[in-house]
This record gives structure tokens, C-alpha cells and sequence, in this order.
């Protein structure tokens, strides 16, 4: 994987860049869609590609490896071979899962133990077999085994989980340097920061990851409860530390506002389950501001979803007939706001770029970032 940095805003951290992997190209700064059990929630992989324009989709190592199994992928060759996808994948390791599933799992030094979701099946993640288990998924971009802590959390738990996290991160390296890549191209590895809220333990944590010169690096363990400004401020320090020559990634990250403040403080990708989960419950993002497609006011509305016709889905539906569908609990509806939402994301980090290029990023930024939090 190599990363160039094309270009700077002159009032901001925002830049525009470009990862180059063997399954293509990513234009930064980029929103990446979940696809956490090998499929994007109620769209057709065609559609993330053609009509979402999707560059690179993530798969979850937690799910896929309990559903399907890795029997079933490695026989398929592969997470790609598998779903159809043919552009880039990133995989998260399951770290985010021993945090959200902190009822079935018990952390010790030599990994995580749990029980399934599904089957109440016992199972043990440790380093190693994390970055074995990527190997096989085959993901273009596989990310270090971490833990990331809840908020709120005290200051010795967040220390404690750090270091934790910092000897995983070894072990994984150490995998991931004596294991080849299964499919015939090459797999880049992410270690992620911690540290929790506290400035001190992100600091250290980032001084630790930057040390290690990984082809891209992580942020973890933000949006997970925390005030946004808390956010804003780890994601700042952080970045002051980590290589500009090297792609950075704030895991789980967000709304349309916090990625806009993310790519001005120097976030080059993002993914979320926002586009998909709140379009599934009938929440549309669009360049206007945000629409509860449920309420009355819209059942004759007969204007498309986002007035800037941001996908095609806009003009061929209208707001009283997406309202309509949700009102008679067609399963359609979902699918459309689910579609129309991730082309929205892609439009916007897109925008993004293109005022990084043209230089005028901050004077945009804020006009859009006061559009996008609007509720119409």
C-alpha cells in the first residue's frame, strides 16, 4: 500500500490524498462503508459500487469469523471472491466487539475469551490468530487487536487497557511480519491509538503507534459516548503526532458534522453504521440537513430526497412516496434510505476534497457543517 499526499488546506489540518492498494485506488479524504458480515446492510454490492461510488468497504473479523466461518471464505478465495466486491476492504480486528460485548468476554494477557453471539460457542481472539484470521478474510488493510475502553472509564483502567493494547500491538507485528498474504496481493497493517479521554495516555499511545512506521495508523476508542469536543480534541493531539506521510483513520466515526471537523483536524478515513442503521429507521441525511422521513409533513411532498439530486434514488422517488413505503412497512423503503444515505457520505467526502484542492475547504466547511445539522 503506498500513501501520497496531494494536497493542504491553508486554514485547516484538512488534506487530500491518495492510497493505492492492489484492488485500486482511494481518493482521502473517504467515508468507507460497514459491511460488517460481508454485505452492506440492504444494498446490492453493485449499488455500493456503481451508485454509492463506494471506493473501500469494511468487513468485521468478529462476525465473519463466527458467519460463515473461515472454512467457508478461505474456500471461496477470499472476502472479495466471496461477496463480489473487487475494489479494497478494510477489516477491523473485533476489538470494538470485546468492548461491546462486554457481558460474554473476559480480557486477559493473552487475549480475549468470549462466547458467541449466535451460539453461545466458546472462543479465544489473541493477537496471533487475529492477523491469522485477516489473513484468510483477505482484507487490503487488516487492523491491529486492541481494547477499546468504554466512557466513561477512570484513569488507571484507561492506562492499564493502554499498555495492554501496546503488548498486543507487538504480538500482532510480529504475526503479520512472519505470515505472507493468502490470495496473491499484498495486506497492509493499522495499529490503533488509545488512551481513552486523557491527553496524557493518547499522547503516549500515538508517540508508541507512530514509532512502529505502519503503512497507515489508527484512532480507536472515540465515539463511544464521549462530548464531541472531547472527541475533536483527542482526534487534534493525536494527529499532531502521527506521520503526515501516512493515511490516518478515526475508527467509527460519525455524523456528517463530525466528519466534516474530522477532515479539518487532518482525518484522511472514516467509517460509521450511521448511513445504513438510520436510514433503516427512516433518517435521511441530505445537503439541506437532516429529514425523519416518518414525519406527516412529507406524505405529499412530492419534491426528490435531497433537492441537490445527490443520488439516483432522488430522482426517481419522491419524499411522500419514501414516506409512503416506511409507512406501509415496504421493505423497500429501508433499502432507499439506506442507499440514498451512503451516496450522500460519498458526495460529501467528496465536496471535501474538492474544496482541499480549490483551497477553500474552511470557508466551505463551515457554511455545510451548519446545512448538514439542520433538522427540516
Amino acid at each position: 500500500m503506498k500513501f501520497q499526499l496531494k494536497h493542504t488546506d491553508p486554514k485547516s489540518e484538512a488534506r487530500a490524498g491518495l492510497i493505492s492498494t492492489d484492488h485500486g485506488d482511494i481518493e482521502t479524504p473517504i467515508f468507507m462503508p460497514v459491511g460488517t458480515a460481508g454485505t452492506v446492510k440492504a444494498v446490492h454490492i453493485k449499488d455500493v459500487r456503481d451508485d454509492v461510488q463506494a471506493q473501500i468497504i469494511l468487513g468485521n473479523t468478529y462476525h465473519l469469523f463466527l458467519r460463515p466461518g473461515l472454512e467457508v471464505i478461505e474456500a471461496a478465495g477470499g472476502l472479495h471472491k466471496f461477496n463480489g466486491w473487487d475494489k479494497p476492504i478494510l477489516t477491523d480486528s473485533g476489538g470494538y466487539q470485546v468492548y461491546s460485548l462486554s457481558e460474554t468476554r473476559k480480557i486477559k494477557p493473552e487475549g480475549v475469551h468470549f462466547r458467541s453471539h449466535i451460539d453461545g460457542s466458546k472462543h479465544l481472539f489473541s493477537p496471533e490468530n487475529v492477523i491469522d484470521t485477516q489473513r484468510i478474510i483477505g482484507a487490503d488493510i487488516i487492523m491491529a487487536f486492541d481494547e477499546c475502553t468504554p466512557y466513561p472509564c477512570d484513569y488507571d483502567y484507561a492506562k492499564n487497557s493502554m499498555h495492554m493494547t501496546h503488548k498486543w500491538l507487538q504480538r500482532c507485528i510480529d504475526q503479520f511480519d512472519a505470515t505472507e498474504p493468502k490470495y496473491g496481493y499484498n495486506q497492509a497493517f493499522f495499529p490503533i491509538v488509545q488512551g481513552s479521554v486523557y491527553s496524557d495516555l493518547r499522547k503516549q499511545s500515538a508517540e508508541m503507534i507512530a514509532s512502529k512506521g505502519a503503512e497507515g495508523n489508527a484512532i480507536g476508542g472515540l465515539s463511544v459516548g464521549e462530548p464531541h469536543e472531547i472527541m475533536y480534541e483527542m482526534t487534534s493531539l493525536v494527529n499532531s503526532i502521527l506521520p503526515k506521510d501516512k493515511p490516518r483513520y478515526l475508527m467509527g466515526v460519525g455524523t456528517p458534522s463530525n466528519i466534516l471537523e474530522g477532515i479539518s483536524l487532518g482525518v484522511d478515513m472514516f467509517d460509521c453504521v450511521m448511513p445504513t442503521r438510520n436510514g433503516r429507521n427512516g433518517m435521511l441525511f441530505t445537503s439541506e440537513g437532516i429529514i425523519n422521513i416518518k414525519n406527516k409533513k412529507w406524505y405529499n411532498d412530492f419534491s426528490p430526497i435531497d433537492t441537490n439530486g445527490l443520488s439516483f434514488v432522488d430522482s426517481q422517488y419522491t419524499k411522500a412516496y419514501l414516506r409512503h413505503l416506511f409507512t406501509a412497512k415496504e421493505s423497500l423503503g429501508p433499502m432507499i434510505a439506506s442507499l440514498h444515505n451512503l451516496a450522500f457520505y460519498l458526495w460529501l467526502v467528496k465536496e471535501a476534497r474538492k474544496h482541499i484542492i480549490e483551497g477553500d475547504f474552511a470557508s466551505w466547511k463551515a457554511v455545510m457543517q451548519k446545512k448538514v445539522e439542520n433538522r427540516l
